[in-house]
């Protein structure tokens, strides 16, 4: 006789797995296909030599040792926090008391996908409304599903955000009494994943006044993920939403350490508004206590020596090149292809394609299996959507990083891509021609 079934939650009913996890076990079990799927790291710029003397250094100080491996706070290292607070000040030409912030607003968590979790513990109940931008960050899209949240999106364009088209929302929104139900406007504000865009300077400022706008119940907060910020190659650095922000009431900024440093560290942060704090360490404090104390006294003689600042500019370099290969090597294998564009991003790790409408690049579509045969794995674009009234979603985008890959692959990536998309082009006009 079978056992009785598990009384799972229904928390655990709207929890399912990512969707990237496919594509990642693919290439895990095929060495040989070269992966732009999973927004993984650079595995040779790792500063492996950098954190081995920070490490060496600590240890061999006994009091400094002992102090590291014991236990830290919840909110985490006050030193560490502050050198969190005067980086992104200082990349804003401000002082914290400018945007009314101090270090005890600066919390420090296991990688910034923790903060987006105990952000959605404390702000969402079932049936709140999240507005995202589409496409956006499909990773979030599940933690919100798990939440029991309702998922709302606007357009993009070049310069990010459609903010016309978030007004009309809202407006909407609120002409509908369904205002109260809005909690959060989420946006990946540098070198977005997944399209690589960046939301332009002049909407920065407005985004803010939209929250303060239609902020008539409640507050409603915005959550900038600047995850992808010092990866920037091109251009000046823009200021952040939270700049603008001036009482520090309406943004959350949400960064991490795992992408410009090192994702072993796993050691993300947040600058919150004051009454945000102690319910974020609330539930923290029911997580683990604390996030990794060793790695945070890593990463604050990483800060203090200068050899985050000198990684950052390495790698810099680095992810310019490869950049630069992947958009190359897309010119010259799909420049004469009809209907397909490509983003061009400033930074980041991401390049968002486009095709023409007949071809799928879904899951379910030609391109993934015609890819996979070919040697090549990207994420489908589908999955950064969320479906509309009639359950739809584009079916004709890809995600490409070129994060893991070195240049040479890189180059020979989109050569298998390229030879995919004409299979699947020369296989659809077949079908249009009944052969």
């Amino acid at each position: 006789m079978p056992p009785a079934p598990l009384p799972l939650s229904g928390k655990s009913g709207r929890t399912a797995d990512s969707p990237i996890t496919y594509f990642i076990n693919k290439a895990l079990e095929n060495p040989g296909l070269i992966s732009f799927a999973a927004g993984l790291v650079d595995e040779g710029s790792l500063p492996a030599a950098e954190v081995g003397a920070a490490a060496a250094e600590l240890l061999g100080d006994p009091q400094a040792a002992r102090a590291a491996l014991q236990y830290g706070s919840t909110q985490g290292l006050p030193s560490l926090r502050e050198k969190v607070l005067h980086h992104v000040c200082a990349a804003d030409g401000v002082r914290p008391a400018g945007l009314n912030l101090s270090a005890d607003d600066v919390v420090l968590t296991t990688g910034s996908q923790q903060l987006l979790y105990l952000l959605g513990e404390t702000l969402f109940d079932p049936g709140d409304i999240v507005v995202t931008e589409a496409p956006s960050y499909f990773v979030y899209h599940s933690l919100l599903q798990s939440k029991g949240a309702q998922v709302l999106s606007v357009p993009m364009d070049d310069g990010g955000m459609d903010l016309d088209a978030l007004e009309e929302l809202l407006a909407h929104l609120d002409r509908s009494g369904e205002s109260g139900r809005v909690k959060l406007i989420y946006t990946v504000d540098y070198f977005q994943n997944p399209t690589g865009l960046t939301l332009a300077a002049d909407r920065r400022p407005r985004l803010v006044e939209l929250a303060r706008k239609y902020s008539r119940k409640h507050r409603i907060l915005i959550l900038e993920d600047s995850a992808y910020r010092e990866l920037r190659y091109d251009g000046p650095d823009l200021p952040s939403v939270k700049k603008f922000d001036g009482g520090n009431e309406y943004v959350v900024y949400a960064s991490t350490f795992s992408k410009p440093l090192a994702p072993g560290l796993k050691t993300g942060y947040a600058l919150l508004p004051k009454d945000l704090v102690a319910p974020v360490l609330h539930l923290k404090s029911n997580h683990d206590f604390g996030s990794t104390n060793l790695a945070q006294h890593l990463i604050d003689r990483l800060v203090a020596s200068g050899a985050f600042a000198r990684h950052v500019e390495d790698l810099r370099a680095v992810y310019r090149h490869k950049r630069d290969v992947m958009l190359r090597s897309l010119e010259d294998e799909f420049g004469d292809c009809p209907g397909v564009r490509w983003t061009v991003p400033a930074g980041g790790l991401y390049v968002w394609l486009t095709f023409p409408d007949e071809v799928d690049t879904g899951p379910g579509g030609q391109l993934v299996p015609a890819a996979l045969d070919a040697g090549v794995l990207y994420v489908p674009g589908e999955f950064g959507h969320v479906p509309d009234e009639a359950g739809r979603v584009p079916k004709t985008e890809a995600r490409l990083s070129f994060g893991v890959a070195d240049p040479a692959r890189i180059a020979e990536g989109v050569r298998r891509f390229r030879t995919a998309y004409g299979r699947v082009r020369e296989g659809t006009a077949k079908e249009l021609v009944g052969v």
